[in-house]
């Protein structure tokens, strides 16, 4: 986590955080920490360059609260539909009992998808999310990137679930956000820790994840979404 996004903080206080959630392993945050800086500092000698992005952060205002509060409301929903299409998925998938028709069965699903809706979702697809923190997304993608990824995954190809958690958040932010009257480029930023936050219910680990890629001015904001995120999307996790 820390090598491929240059966020060690928030990669120390996840790791100590997603080995059981609710708990926070103190011993783990000496031997967590030093890997993260290790690996984020071997990662940017290799020429690695860590992900920043630069988005304008609003006044705080009691409206403006209100609208990062409703966004976040809706982030958890997005981040609940997502975990539950990951692990339905996959048990779909396992009704095919034979693990290589299943794989050739995915391989042709995930062919015909990019047939039909592009290539912008193979792959991490940063391009994607860094167009979203200039305000600019496809109004379903992050729908699509849902699918993509389910299927993927479900079908035994190996993946995370982090980055597309990143891709659904920033493109859902930037387009619903705005329709709250937000600035796309901002909710797109709210978007993408709140979906996350949601999805790996690891809210301290969410903010700090938000002020290591958008800088510390939007972090009240930025809590706000992670806390209603963590708050309402239960016990749904990936």
């Amino acid at each position: 986590f820390s090598a491929l996004f240059g966020t060690p903080l928030a990669a120390t206080v996840f790791a100590i955080m997603v080995i059981s959630i609710g708990v926070l392993y103190h011993v783990a945050l000496y031997p967590s920490l030093l890997a993260a800086l290790v690996a984020y500092g071997v990662s940017v000698r290799l020429g690695v360059e860590p992900t920043r992005f630069t988005v304008a952060v609003p006044d705080q205002s009691v409206g403006m609260f209100v609208r990062v509060a409703a966004l976040g409301v809706l982030c958890a929903l997005v981040s609940i539909l997502f975990c539950k299409l990951m692990h339905g998925a996959g048990h779909l998938m396992k009704r095919i009992k034979n693990p290589w028709l299943r794989v050739i069965c995915g391989g042709f699903a995930v062919i015909a998808l990019t047939w039909v809706f592009g290539t912008d979702y193979n792959g991490a697809g940063m391009d994607v999310i860094e167009r979203a923190m200039t305000g600019q997304a496809d109004s379903w993608a992050w729908l699509w990137k849902l699918a993509f990824t389910a299927v993927t995954i479900g079908c035994g190809f190996k993946g995370g679930g982090v980055v597309p958690s990143f891709f659904v958040g920033a493109t859902f932010g930037c387009v619903f956000g705005g329709l709250l009257g937000l600035p796309p480029a901002f909710a797109a930023a709210v978007g993408l820790v709140a979906v996350f936050c949601g999805a790996v219910n690891c809210p301290i680990a969410s903010v700090i994840l938000s002020v290591e890629l958008f800088g510390a001015g939007g972090m009240a904001y930025f809590a706000a979404a992670c806390a209603i995120s963590y708050l309402l999307s239960g016990y749904c996790g990936l």
